[in-house]
């Protein structure tokens, strides 16, 4: 009995360097089974199996995976940085959004080259621009603190709106092109999974990090998440459409269209309403602390 409780041990709780080679190569099974579309073969039983192993090892290991990182983050100086600076996080979170906008607005565009598609040209021209927006934005974090020049934030908060605005029509436009001609954005479905992952994962954080950076009353810090926020609603919306077309059929042309205007139309009211209330905030603050309108200390 002894031996078979050690052995269960062994199998359940192996060392930390087994689940992380398992877990890639779990990955790399799994992507080789749906690509090649031999679901029922002797093989892809066994990638399942490894994977379902590989999953429950993790889930059993999460403790001792939070611990290790509890103490990772003690021994580290760059990753205690990191979770405790907070313009040094927006920083780090800032280079790597907009490497990751560029990537996306890069494939859009070789997306277009490969399919001769005005409709991929235009979401890259629009990813683009975000990217042009995140790019200022890290070069402005870079010239001020968050915090400390109030007013100064607001005016590059209240700028922020304005492009957001101005670029709302772009998106209706594109919008319309495809609910009228019934054309969307078509990858191959491995494809429309891999960006259905990270589209649900970058408006999650886009989401939680509005609320997250709302206590360091940064207006700066607040553009960049109303850009990531934007990025993501716009990104929701190219997935809709791929997923429509990749799992649909022509007898539901119909309905797609249906579906698309309305999520199109709501995207677009939803960023315009965030730019007019970027705006106007901002504005209303920049009078009160302007001398003609401040009220605190004079009669």
């Amino acid at each position: 009995m002894t031996r078979t409780k050690r052995l269960l041990r062994a199998l359940l709780f192996p060392p930390m360097l087994i689940p992380l080679l398992l877990t890639p190569l779990s990955a790399i099974a799994l992507s080789a089974v749906f690509i090649t579309g031999h679901t029922a073969h002797p093989l892809a039983y066994a990638a399942y199996t490894l994977s379902f192993y590989t999953l429950l090892v993790i889930s059993l290991r999460i403790p001792d995976i939070y611990r290790w990182w509890q103490r990772l983050l003690e021994k580290n100086p760059l990753l205690h940085r990191l979770t405790t600076d907070a313009r040094f996080r927006l920083r780090v979170i800032l280079h790597t959004s907009l490497f990751v906008n560029t990537s996306y607005a890069l494939f859009q565009l070789s997306m277009g080259l490969l399919y001769r598609s005005r409709w991929f040209y235009a979401l890259a021209a629009y990813y683009a621009l975000l990217t042009v927006m995140r790019y200022y934005l890290l070069r402005d974090l870079k010239q001020l603190t968050p915090g400390e020049d109030y007013a100064e934030e607001l005016h590059r908060y209240r700028f922020c709106g304005i492009a957001l605005a101005a670029m709302t029509p772009a998106l209706l436009v594109i919008v319309a092109f495809i609910v009228w001609q019934d054309r969307g954005f078509s990858y191959h479905s491995i494809t429309t999974i891999a960006i259905a992952a990270y589209t649900f994962s970058a408006f999650t954080v886009a989401v939680v990090n509005i609320i997250k950076y709302r206590k360091y009353n940064s207006p700066l810090l607040s553009a960049a998440k109303a850009v990531s926020l934007t990025t993501a609603s716009v990104s929701m919306l190219s997935l809709e459409t791929a997923m429509l077309s990749a799992f649909g059929n022509e007898s539901d042309a119909v309905l797609r269209q249906l579906i698309t205007a309305i999520s199109g139309v709501a995207v677009c009211v939803f960023v315009l309403g965030m730019a007019v209330f970027m705006i106007t905030h901002a504005a209303k603050e920049l009078k009160i602390l302007s001398p003609k309108g401040d009220q605190h200390g004079t009669p």
